[in-house]
C-alpha cells in the first residue's frame, strides 16, 4: 500500500481553463461545442437551467478554487463569426518576393538577372546582405558561374535602387550613403553630409561632435543640421515592409471608477452564454439502449463539470482582480511611482488560494483602465530597501529613472552613478548596477549615447 496525490479529469480541465487566455478559451469552447452534444449556445433571451449545472457534482475535489454560481451573470453570445480582417486587406509578402517582383518588371540581360536573384535570396528582413559582397560573388564562380566581380556589383547597384532603396548594402554606411545621393543635390551641407556618412560614422554614433567640428571646420548649428538630416534616414531599410502579423489583446477585465471608488468588472462580451440542451438531457430517460443512455450520460456529466469550470474561472479571476486593485489603488490614482511591491506569495495568503492558482490567473489575463491595458502579472514587482523602513517597488524606481532622465540636461546627461546619488538622497538605496539593469529594461541608453550637441 502506499499514498499518492491523484488529480481528477474534472479538476485538471478547471485548471487548463483557468490558465488559458481569452482567445484560447474561446476556442477551447468551440471545440467542447463541437464534440459535446449536450452543450449549446443560447441567445440572452434564454435562460440557462441553473440545477443542470449544480447538479450530480462533487465540490470537494474544487475547494482550491471555491467554486461560485456566477453562470446566472453571464452575458452576451459571441458566435466566433468575426471576419479576418488580415484576409481582407491583402496577401501579405515579405522583402524577398517584393523585390523578385520588381526584378521581374526589369529589363535585363539572363547572366544579370541569373545575379540578381542571387543577391536577393542573400538579402535579410532589414534589407541588408547575410554574406559579403566578395563571398557572394565567389560562390557564384564556384557554381560555374563565371562573372567579373564588377558586373556583380552593377547588379548589386540596381537592386540597391529598388523600392525600398538601399536594400542589398553590405554595411549601414553604404545603405545610408546610398539613401543620401537619393536626395536632392540642394540639401544643405550635401558633400559634408556624405563625407560624415562614408568617413565618419563611427564619431557620430559615439557622439564624438567635437572631433567632428574639428575635422570638417563647422560650427555647432551646422553640425546640429546635418545630424537632422541623418536622423531622418532609415537605418533599417528593409523594415518598411512590414510582414508581422498584429496580435490583439483583449482585457478579460474593465476597471472603472464609481462614486470614487474601483470597480473591477468581467467582460462577458467576450465568450458565448453556454448551456446543457434540455432536448438531449431529457432523452436520458427515453432511450431504451444501454450503450446510448451511458454516452448521453457521460456527456451531460462532462457538460455540467465544464459550465462550472468556466463560471468558476471568471469567479477566481475576479476575485484576485480585485485585490490587486484595492491595494495598488494608489497606481491607478497617482502613477507608477506610487506602485507598492507586491508577490504572488502574499497574494495567495491573503486569499486563502494556492500560490499557483495565482500564478495561473494572472498569466495572459488583461485589464482595462484609465491608465492603459495591463497584464495582471504586472501589478506584482520586487521589493528594494529604503532609508525610511518602508520597502520600495523596483516599478517605481523604473518610473523615477525614466523622471529623472526625462528631466535632464541633454547636453550633460545623468550618469547611472548619478542617479544612484539622487535616488539616495530620495531615501531609495539601490547599486549602480541595478540602475543599469533598470535603464536597459525601460529602452533608455546610456548617457554618452543620450548626450546631444
Amino acid at each position: 500500500m502506499d499514498q499518492n496525490l491523484t488529480l481528477t479529469p474534472q479538476l485538471q480541465q478547471a485548471i487548463k481553463l483557468l490558465q488559458l487566455s481569452t482567445l484560447d478559451l474561446q476556442h477551447e469552447i468551440q471545440q467542447k461545442i463541437e464534440t459535446n452534444p449536450l452543450l449549446e449556445i443560447v441567445s440572452n433571451e434564454e435562460n440557462i437551467d441553473e440545477s443542470t449545472i449544480s447538479e450530480q457534482s462533487n465540490d470537494e475535489e474544487f475547494d482550491d478554487f471555491q467554486w461560485s454560481n456566477l453562470y446566472s451573470t453571464a452575458g452576451k453570445f459571441n458566435q466566433f463569426n468575426e471576419p479576418d480582417y488580415h484576409k481582407e486587406k491583402g496577401t501579405i509578402i515579405d522583402l524577398q518576393e517584393y523585390l523578385t517582383w520588381q526584378l521581374r518588371l526589369t529589363p535585363m540581360s539572363d547572366t544579370d538577372r541569373m545575379i540578381a536573384f542571387s543577391i536577393i535570396e542573400a538579402i535579410n528582413h532589414n534589407g541588408f546582405l547575410t554574406v559579403l559582397p566578395t563571398t557572394l560573388h565567389a560562390s557564384l564562380c564556384d557554381k560555374n558561374f563565371n562573372v567579373d566581380f564588377d558586373e556583380f556589383e552593377a547588379v548589386r547597384h540596381r537592386i540597391m535602387r529598388f523600392d525600398p532603396i538601399s536594400c542589398g548594402s553590405a554595411n549601414l554606411s553604404e545603405a545610408l550613403l546610398i539613401q543620401v545621393e537619393a536626395l536632392p543635390k540642394s540639401t544643405s551641407h550635401y558633400k559634408i553630409l556624405k563625407n560624415i556618412i562614408e568617413n565618419d560614422l563611427k564619431l557620430l554614433g559615439q557622439h564624438n561632435y567635437r572631433e567632428l567640428r574639428k575635422r570638417y571646420s563647422i560650427d555647432e548649428k551646422t553640425l546640429s543640421i546635418i545630424i537632422k538630416c541623418i536622423k531622418k534616414l532609415n537605418p533599417n531599410p528593409g523594415s518598411v515592409i512590414n510582414t508581422d502579423r498584429t496580435d490583439y489583446i483583449i482585457p478579460e477585465l474593465t476597471l472603472r471608477k464609481k462614486n470614487n471608488t474601483w470597480c473591477v468588472e468581467a467582460n462577458h462580451i467576450l465568450l458565448p452564454k453556454l448551456s446543457i440542451n434540455q432536448h438531449y438531457a431529457s432523452l436520458i430517460r427515453d432511450v431504451k439502449s444501454a450503450a446510448d443512455s451511458q454516452f448521453l450520460k457521460t456527456n451531460l456529466q462532462e457538460a455540467r463539470w465544464f459550465l462550472k469550470s468556466i463560471y468558476n474561472r471568471e469567479a477566481t479571476l475576479l476575485k484576485i482582480a480585485r485585490y490587486l486593485v484595492s491595494y495598488q489603488h494608489n497606481f491607478f490614482d497617482k502613477g507608477e511611482q506610487a506602485m507598492k511591491p507586491l508577490t504572488l506569495n502574499e497574494v495567495a495568503h491573503a486569499l486563502d488560494v494556492h500560490e499557483s492558482t495565482v500564478s495561473r490567473a494572472t498569466t495572459q489575463k488583461y485589464i482595462h483602465t484609465p491608465r492603459g491595458l495591463f497584464e495582471l502579472k504586472y501589478f506584482f514587482s520586487s521589493h528594494l530597501p529604503s532609508t525610511d523602513g518602508k520597502d520600495c517597488s523596483s516599478t517605481a524606481i523604473r518610473a523615477l529613472i525614466k523622471s529623472l532622465i526625462h528631466k535632464e540636461n541633454t547636453k550633460k546627461p545623468l550618469s547611472d552613478n548619478k542617479m544612484v546619488q539622487l535616488l539616495k538622497e530620495q531615501g531609495i538605496c539601490v547599486a549602480r548596477r541595478t540602475i543599469a539593469k533598470y535603464r536597459e529594461m525601460i529602452g533608455i541608453p546610456p548617457s554618452n549615447e543620450r548626450k546631444s550637441i
